[in-house]
């Protein structure tokens, strides 16, 4: 059936509503990593009606590909693209995880502002949407993720896209102060104003992005929790990230993990068990996370022999060369601890570099005692919720949680800690590898309630449902943003006019 035309050149197809989620890679492998934006999304995209899932095929061609690859697996429509090597350097490599990923987790000292990483990056995001264009219809809900993305909505409106356009950030959204350190903040946060819907992991980011636009860019926060600045009005709100709570507890008591659980008991006999299952990433804290295990050993010695600490830590970006030194002191910290502490038949850390499958880590959860949480900064951390729908009602494990972990604002009930005092993190270690069971019961059903009401269904249909009642915005003509001038509080110019 031939499509009708659009403004701007994008293909309007007979209009279906569905949901278009994009993101920077996709999950199409059955090899979907724990925890996550991957995980997240394919749950969200299976429980909607119809959809299609569009990002990045993870492959690096020369010269990219000009038009998605089109396929279906396990129920759900996927187009993808290759990325062209000198884009994939700028692009990701470069922007998104040497410049945005630390910057928005509060660590300027390992930012890199290069002009090069930032032009990859625009042009990459052109190229998402230039692809994705044609593919659209006007009643889409399109459902762009993440920091390597903010770009996307105002490629789109150039192109004269008439679809909803929404946005959720997985990350942090960095206080005012530290954003203002990224040279083209202005441009980033114009970018984001393409968009009719922001979504947000905490109230903490919230509040961050509506100071930016109050005291940086001279706009306003209305009371209905609008916000006006760049010459358009959009909504940002709150929608916390959740899980599959009832598949994930089910994967954990079925008779698979229950074995897994009976193997890890006769490799560790007599022994409890400390779990952590992150990213190898410098923002998760595993350097304060092996000297709290440390001083743990040195502070409470009854917890020699018999206590393990297992920390899974797939390698994550290992091409850039902060990631590459982390893995090099993590490796000589667990070889010095299990050389001063270890005996013939205890080693005190087991420090595995590689991923395991969803179920595999649903039993582990299950037969560690403590499960330790300890990120500098999260947006939220779905390991955190994984840990505890994956916990036995009869004898449920203790989770041990940063502050500054999103999760920390929901699942109140676990050890909150401050994941830079180590002697602090040692110290919820022992009360949780000691609290009674009763306490312990009490509060894992409090946390359990509030992830099965907040459970990642919930978190698509609210996000969706948001987005669909915002006025559809018609076709937009948008240039490529200017470099601004503008100071703290000034106005910055109207959006359309660019």
């Amino acid at each position: 059936m031939d499509g009708a035309r659009a403004g701007g050149g994008v293909t309007m197809q007979a209009e279906t509503a569905r949901l278009v989620i994009v993101s920077n890679r996709v999950a199409a492998s059955p090899r979907i990593p724990a925890g996550g934006l991957a995980v997240a999304l394919r749950d969200a995209l299976l429980q909607a009606e119809s959809g299609l899932w569009f990002g990045w095929s993870g492959r690096v061609t020369p010269g990219g590909s000009a038009a998605p690859h089109r396929f279906e697996r396990d129920g759900i429509s996927f187009a993808t693209l290759d990325l062209d090597p000198v884009d994939y350097d700028a692009y990701y490599k470069g922007y998104s995880n040497r410049t945005l990923w630390p910057l928005f987790h509060y660590r300027i000292d390992l930012a890199t502002f290069d002009h090069g990483f930032r032009e990859g990056y625009l042009r990459v995001n052109e190229q998402f949407a230039e692809a994705l264009a044609p593919l659209l219809q006007p009643s889409d809900t399109v459902w762009v993720h993440d920091y390597h993305l903010t770009g996307v909505a105002e490629a789109l409106r150039r192109l004269g896209s008439e679809s909803r356009l929404g946005f959720f950030l997985h990350t942090p959204f960095p206080a005012h102060e530290i954003l203002v350190a990224l040279p083209e903040h202005a441009e980033l946060m114009r970018a984001l104003f393409a968009y009719d819907l922001i979504g947000f992991q905490s109230r903490t980011d919230l509040r961050s992005f509506r100071d930016y636009v109050a005291i940086e860019a001279g706009g306003r926060v209305h009371p209905d929790g609008t916000l006006t600045a760049f010459g358009r009005t959009i909504r940002a709100e709150i929608f916390p990230i959740g899980i599959d709570t009832a598949e994930f507890a089910g994967l954990a008591a079925s008779a698979e993990a229950a074995r897994e659980g009976d193997r890890l008991a006769r490799l560790l006999p007599g022994g409890e068990v400390i779990i952590g299952v992150d990213r190898l990433d410098y923002t998760k804290g595993l350097v304060e996370r092996f000297a709290a295990f440390e001083q743990l050993l040195e502070s409470y010695p009854d917890n020699r022999g018999r206590v393990t600490f297992l920390q899974i830590a797939p390698p994550s970006r290992s091409d850039v060369p902060e990631y590459a030194d982390l893995k090099r002191v993590l490796e000589g910290m667990a070889g010095r601890i299990n050389g001063r502490f270890a005996e013939l038949d205890w080693t005190p850390i087991r420090y595995l570099n590689r991923p395991f499958n969803r179920r595999r880590l649903a039993a582990l959860y299950r037969a560690s005692r403590v499960g330790l949480v300890t990120p500098f900064r999260d947006g939220m951390n779905l390991v955190a919720k994984e840990y505890v729908a994956a916990q036995s009602e009869a004898d449920p494990g203790v989770l041990v949680l940063s502050r500054f972990a999103g999760a920390a604002q929901q699942l109140t009930d676990a050890l909150i800690i401050n994941p830079y005092d180590v002697n602090g993190i040692a110290h919820a270690i022992q009360r949780g590898l000691k609290m009674g069971l009763d306490e312990r019961r009490e509060r894992w059903r409090r946390m359990m309630i509030g992830l099965k009401q907040a459970d990642v269904d919930a978190w698509r249909r609210s996000f969706v449902e948001a987005l669909a009642a915002t006025p559809r915005p018609g076709a937009v003509k948008l240039g490529r943003a200017a470099p601004s001038t503008a100071g703290p509080g000034t106005p910055i110019g109207d959006v359309a006019s660019l």
